[in-house]
């Protein structure tokens, strides 16, 4: 989760809000993704989107049996649904997403028995760091606002 932290302290540097994401296979990282929405203009430019991606490409398949992906937000519903297709079968997670958040907060992408793939879901891993990132980084944005 610490690397994932890493991924969104950078997206942070670019302006972009600070999520990041890592996939991990037999305790080596995979891929690695953070939020490019904004660089991009592209609203499919998530971290996990990209680490999910990256790891596809690595092992030349899109079945990511074996991996664990760490993401300092919990998934939205387009990155909770990709990690179902994509079949990842353990998602470890940060803070809760009041807003967006499709795992535990406002749906069960991922954990709902009526899927066709379901994963483990760890929430609250480094959940302050996780939290405290994006609310610096908001607070950050609504006072440059107000200038």
């Amino acid at each position: 989760m610490t690397l994932a932290l890493a991924e969104a302290d950078y997206a942070a540097t670019l302006g972009e809000v600070p999520v990041g994401c890592v996939l991990v296979k037999d305790g080596a990282v995979l891929a690695r993704g953070h939020n490019l929405r904004e660089s991009n203009q592209d609203p499919t430019a998530h971290a996990e989107m990209f680490a999910i991606r990256a790891a596809a490409a690595a092992l030349g398949t899109f079945r990511l049996e074996g991996v664990t992906a760490y993401v300092t937000l919990e998934p939205c519903a387009m990155c909770a649904g990709a990690l179902v297709l994509a079949r990842v079968p353990r998602v470890v997670w940060g803070c809760r997403d009041p807003k967006g958040g499709a795992v535990a907060t406002m749906f069960g992408i991922g954990t709902d028995r009526r899927l066709n793939h379901v994963f483990e879901s760890h929430e609250g891993v480094l959940a302050e760091a996780s939290a405290g990132r994006l609310r610096a980084f908001f607070e950050a944005l609504r006072a440059r606002g107000k200038k």
